[in-house]
């Protein structure tokens, strides 16, 4: 058996194992692709236009949001420009919940309170990253899942290669006007070849997320050769609790003075107050309201408002080294936003073909083994004529 034979039985049987979960990760990718752009379209709550007044402090909105959700601790605030501020409820234990309440940051009408385990998007992510199973048992398999998908992307370009010049022409074009089966084998093919050169960063990203070793691997390379920084929680100084001062709340404080820095910010500011007298004041400031990749993440101690220092990737990004940035960009690289719209639209198309092609795949083969056994069949047919008395 050749080698070539070889990685088809593999490209094969590995194409069997994982088409299941290669279409459901391709259909669900593509109705992620657009998440943003959609709930914009559909949900005009998420958007208030400027006015000439003062923005409310963290704090008030926090009292107007615990109105609508009493018992429940506030994750973080949010402020965009133009839109409505976000009041996010998250928690995993001891009781799980999500929820999320947008209000208008001038006049303090809430607009809208959302529980997030109902939301049309979060189930499909849920399915997503953990097929809607405990995310220690559902991750492993998509994660396997995808693996398995890059070792077909690598076996199929190599199946794909043409043996000589004149075999090339076919290999990057389809035959529409073909026999259905011939115009399926070159969907698969052709559109498979194209498919990968975009798939394969979704895939090795999805990786990223789904194995802490393939994510540390990679964050190894692009270092040259340093560990990661694990992200841990920021404490502030309990012994200070006496020398704080009165007045005005200290997260207030804290973002008043960022948004004094960035007078002219278009992008978003996410405010997390302080759980207890333990927690520091976290504010993350981010340019581009597209991505998440680029936000300065800063932390204070909620007693002497002094900035804490973090040596892990989620601290200041102009203090990010490159293995850093490339970890941060890489959720935005999964959904294509590294690319705004169009890179959007490259994911989409791409999930969507990959989806296409356990299908298109499977139809091959039944195809093959059809042909096999008709083939099987006529050879009996001619010997045991021969063995028959005329």
């Amino acid at each position: 058996m050749t080698v070539k034979k070889i990685i088809g039985k593999l490209h094969l049987w590995l194409g069997l194992a994982s088409g299941l979960i290669v279409l459901f990760l391709g259909v669900t990718g593509c109705i992620l692709a657009y998440q943003r752009e959609i709930e914009d379209a559909v949900q005009s709550y998420r958007f208030t236009e400027k006015q000439n007044q003062a923005l409310l402090t963290p704090t008030q909105l926090q009292k107007i949001a615990d109105i609508q959700l009493p018992g429940k601790k506030l994750h973080s605030i949010s402020y965009q420009t133009g839109r409505s501020s976000v009041a996010v409820y998250f928690s995993l234990e001891p009781e799980q919940y999500y929820y999320t309440v947008f209000i208008n940051p001038y006049s303090g009408e809430v607009l809208k309170v959302k529980n997030m385990a109902n939301d049309f998007f979060r189930i499909v992510i849920n399915g997503h990253y953990y097929l809607w199973l405990p995310p220690h048992i559902g991750q492993p398999i998509l994660a396997t899942g995808t693996l398995i998908f890059v070792i077909m992307m690598i076996t199929g370009i190599i199946l794909w290669w043409p043996r000589h010049k004149k075999a090339l022409k076919q290999r990057f074009s389809i035959k529409w006007d073909a026999r259905w089966r011939r115009v399926n084998y070159d969907m698969h093919n052709v559109l498979g070849f194209y498919m990968t050169w975009v798939a394969l960063f979704l895939a090795l990203s999805g990786l990223v997320m789904g194995f802490q070793w393939f994510s540390k691997s990679v964050y190894w390379i692009a270092s040259g050769g340093k560990q990661q920084v694990q992200y841990t929680e920021t404490f502030s100084d309990t012994t200070k609790i006496l020398a704080a001062g009165t007045g005005m709340p200290t997260v207030d404080r804290l973002w008043m003075k960022t948004m004094k820095e960035n007078p002219q910010f278009k992008g978003i500011i996410d405010v997390h107050p302080p759980e207890n007298e333990k927690s520091a004041i976290e504010i993350a400031v981010n340019p581009d309201s597209e991505t998440y990749w680029k936000a300065d993440y800063r932390y204070y101690d909620q007693h002497t408002l002094k900035e804490i220092e973090v040596n892990h990737i989620y601290g200041r990004f102009a203090n990010a080294s490159v293995a850093d940035k490339i970890i941060r960009m890489n959720y935005d690289i999964h959904v294509g936003a590294i690319g705004g719209l169009a890179g959007k639209t490259i994911a989409f198309f791409s999930s969507l073909i990959a989806s296409s092609l356990p299908i298109t795949g499977f139809l091959i083969w039944r195809g093959r083994k059809k042909k096999k056994r008709k083939a099987i069949h006529s050879i009996e047919k001619v010997e045991l004529a021969s063995v028959l008395p005329s």
